[in-house]
């Protein structure tokens, strides 16, 4: 069977008939849909609480930590007494 026999083949059986779905399953469907976007939902509203989280800890840290600042040289003494 050559390409353009398949072609006219698969539209023959498109055109033959609307497919059917049955009614339960119809339902079945719904309610499994609606059950995974419920959990993609959750699941997207705890990622950006963990991402607000971190980002609150690593302002609070900053904040305290201050690496910003040179630590104080510790390896030659003061000079006092000239």
């Amino acid at each position: 069977m050559n390409r353009m026999e398949r072609e006219a083949t698969v539209r023959q059986m498109m055109e033959r008939s609307v497919p059917h779905v049955p009614a339960e399953m119809h339902a079945q469907v719904v309610l499994r849909g609606g059950r995974i976007l419920r959990r993609r939902t959750i699941a997207l509203r705890l990622w950006w609480l963990l991402v607000f989280a971190a980002t609150v800890a690593f302002v609070v840290w900053a904040v305290t930590a201050r690496p910003w600042v040179e630590p104080p040289s510790e390896t030659t003494p003061p000079l006092t007494g000239w």
